[in-house]
């Protein structure tokens, strides 16, 4: 999905200016929160132990936020680090970040009932690795080391795909045959950061070419994007979400590169004075994982110090829904879309 224009599109507050001294305004960033491959990966683990009962095994966290982790163990998940620790014959749930084929190789080692929760987008990243891979390219794959996501891009084609993470990378990088370069990148990065670095690509090996559409996925461009139109219109900018989540992070650096104090939390509880030090203007949001209920106690926390004036900064409505895997599908006829 391009960017161009989207910011046009955007509808902030009257007049976009700060209150006076004294009044104390949220700003509620639109869209935000969960992406349709975080909706369908959860629906995946609530219709199977529905269809199957508990336990159902899965692999990582299904999506990077405890909440919700914590209430799909509640409800019969078992989530476990390694497919060793799940027992032969069992079914269970791939998270939405993907697996390498090492671990599918496995999977059917040991007779596992497989459900895959893979977000399409990361599947597209995938496919994109074997194609140019067949075709003899050496990949750059542009991502954060040991990020889930990554490490399943990187085992679709392991022998021709070697990992930057910023431009100093990209610096010290040596291929063997520029003239067959490509590069892929992991769908949560900073939209100005890997512009960076594919910039500095360009420069070093002209012949590269990329994806036939940009890898960084649509929720995670319109978050970024939302923040950054709103940043002149605040004091500091509240995020929902884990530590461990990587778009909900960038959200944090966004901001911070906009010159306003951003600040990644996983619950209303991890609000501390300081953060709220002459703020009269606060911006919230949340990343893709995280729930929506969480941003509502943070908003009523919010009132309890006198933000009690509210307003929304919508960049575009989201509409978007992927189809369950098919093995789980033909049970239900519910639509899984998002719109925010």
């Amino acid at each position: 999905m391009s960017s161009t224009g989207l910011l046009d599109e955007i509808v902030l507050p009257a007049e976009q200016a700060l209150p006076e001294t004294g009044e104390k305004k949220i700003i509620l960033l639109k869209p935000r929160g969960f992406c349709a491959g975080v909706v369908r990966a959860i629906d995946v683990v609530k219709i199977a132990l529905e269809l199957y009962g508990a336990p159902i095994y899965v692999r990582k966290e299904i999506v990077h936020n405890r909440h919700v982790v914590d209430e799909l163990r509640q409800a019969g998940a078992i989530f476990v680090e390694e497919l060793s620790e799940v027992p032969v014959g069992a079914r269970v749930i791939f998270s939405a970040h993907g697996v390498s084929p090492a671990v599918r190789a496995e999977a059917k080692e040991r007779s596992l009932q497989v459900i895959d929760a893979t977000c399409p987008l990361v599947t597209k990243v995938h496919i994109e690795a074997v194609n140019f891979a067949k075709k003899g390219y050496t990949i750059v794959l542009i991502g954060h080391r040991d990020h889930d996501e990554v490490t399943g891009t990187l085992g679709e084609a392991p022998r021709s795909s070697v990992l930057v993470s910023d431009v100093e990378d990209v610096n010290r990088l040596e291929i063997k045959d520029p003239e067959h370069i490509a590069y892929l990148t992991q769908t949560t990065l900073s939209l100005d950061e890997t512009k960076e670095i594919v910039t500095r690509l360009m420069e070093r090996f002209p012949k590269i070419v990329g994806p036939k559409s940009q890898d960084i996925c649509y929720a995670t461009e319109n978050r970024q994007l939302a923040v950054k139109a709103v940043a002149p219109l605040c004091q500091a900018l509240l995020v929902v979400g884990s530590q461990y989540s990587s778009n909900s992070r960038r959200l944090v650096e966004v901001c911070a590169k906009e010159g306003v104090p951003a600040y990644l939390l996983d619950d209303c509880g991890e609000v501390r004075a300081e953060m709220l030090e002459n703020v009269n203007t606060v911006a919230v949001t949340a990343g893709a994982s995280a729930p929506e209920h969480l941003v509502q106690e943070l908003i009523d926390h919010l009132r309890t110090k006198g933000y009690t004036d509210l307003e929304e900064a919508e960049i575009k409505e989201e509409d978007v829904r992927f189809t369950l895997p098919s093995d789980l599908e033909s049970f239900t006829p519910r639509l899984h879309t998002v719109r925010h």
